[in-house]
């Protein structure tokens, strides 16, 4: 059942919004569902495929395939039974009154018009799916802003399946946030400043200057931009995007935004107050297929195990969620990144558009590489993001893809 009826289950991309493409649009999603519906179908489940229609433009469309998709992107099989629990956790969880406190907050998360009643049933569900996921898996904890996560699952999939989602996804992509400390959270917001300094090392100095730090991407990072958005097609389309992903990639989406606010970041008065809160206020009308694609280019040319030494210590890296990663991968087996990249935009590109949107600053250690990336990230680098991103991806899974 669709629970989000009140805001539609249509397109995400307001790039494909009617008017006088309206007839070119309907042609491309209608193209994209029969790619989605033969991926699902083929026996074994094309994961790669669905990978690259997940951050393809446009995303997943609709809440009826996300309810299809989400569950094989993550590796949960849909006919088995949800968790369960006989016990009353709202008495036994030493969680519950936070979480019933951030549930009461977050009435700006359902779709406006949503009935009274049907609301509150809602937010009784997604109390229940919080403390069962909680109580199955002691060695989480609970942070304020998942419950933005939980309810974005609750609102596409349904409480059943919601539970086995954010489950699975609570002890892989989310697993740094739940430590009993934040030191693997702001390990990972460290990756941010390296990743605007490789980009724009103007930017880079002056947020330095300010001593702006990271802090205005918390809540951007932990809770996949759910709460700094009002538009839930926005989020649920990121969603797609990071669901098919490397569990980092949500750190390089926070680094595009950074980057494409240069100009009023370097507007500001040159101090951590004034920076702060221009970044703080996310602009609601992104062009949010852009940065996406301008995210996946980045993780290619400078992937987290190129970026480990600045932004900590190795061994902190290697117990990120990074390294919990390789089920997931086991899924999308069939394909290699490189066959995929290869097979989807095969001559898609003329010669003089190949190496037009490579970002990067010039340093000498980086020419040989960057001139070998540079036809990967032209060919549109976020595909291979999404379809493997790394068994192991610091330099075998260079090896393997430039033999």
């Amino acid at each position: 059942m669709a629970l989000r009826s009140a805001q539609g289950d249509g397109p995400t991309s307001p790039r494909w919004d009617g008017g006088a493409e309206k007839a070119d649009f309907n042609a491309k999603k209608k193209k994209k569902v029969a790619e989605i519906y033969q991926a699902l179908n083929s026996d074994p489940t094309d994961v790669a495929a669905l990978r690259r229609m997940a951050i393809s433009e446009g995303g997943l469309l609709t809440d009826e395939i996300r309810r299809k998709v989400w569950p094989k992107l993550l590796n949960v099989n849909t006919s088995d039974p949800p968790p369960t629990s006989g016990k009353n956790l709202r008495q036994l969880s030493k969680d519950y009154q936070q979480v019933l406190l951030d549930v009461r907050r977050s009435l700006r998360r359902f779709p406006p018009g949503m009935p009274e009643e049907q609301r509150e049933g809602l937010q009784e569900e997604l109390i229940d799916i919080i403390l069962l996921i909680l109580e199955r898996n002691p060695q989480l904890h609970y942070y304020q802003g998942y419950h933005d996560i939980v309810v974005t699952f609750l609102l596409v999939v349904g409480e059943r399946l919601a539970t086995s989602l954010v489950e699975k996804l609570s002890t892989h992509h989310l697993r740094d946030f739940m430590d009993p400390t934040m030191d693997n959270t702001k390990h990972i917001l460290n990756y941010l400043m390296p990743i605007i300094d490789q980009v724009n090392p103007e930017l880079h100095d002056f947020m330095q200057s300010a001593e702006v730090g990271t802090i205005f991407a918390l809540s951007w990072l932990i809770t996949w931009f759910g709460h700094v958005l009002s538009d839930f097609r926005h989020v649920v389309r990121l969603y797609d995007f990071f669901l098919a992903c490397h569990p980092l990639m949500p750190i390089y989406f926070a680094a595009v935004i950074v980057l494409y606010r240069e100009q009023e970041v370097l507007d500001c008065d040159c101090d951590m107050a004034s920076v702060h809160h221009l970044l703080s206020q996310i602009p609601q009308d992104l062009p949010y297929e852009t940065l996406i694609s301008r995210a996946g280019d980045l993780f290619v040319q400078f992937p987290p195990s190129e970026l480990a030494r600045e932004a900590a210590a190795q061994q902190q890296a290697e117990r990120t969620a990074a390294s919990t990663f390789k089920d997931f991968e086991l899924a999308s087996a069939q394909q290699r990144p490189d066959m995929v990249l290869r097979q989807r935009f095969r001559g898609l590109l003329r010669p003089e558009d190949r190496t037009k949107d490579v970002l990067t600053k010039p340093r000498t250690n980086r020419f040989v590489k960057l001139a070998v990336m540079g036809l990967t990230v032209a060919l549109g680098a976020a595909a291979l993001a999404v379809v493997k991103s790394a068994l192991e991806w610091a330099p075998k899974f260079q090896l393997q893809l430039f033999p």
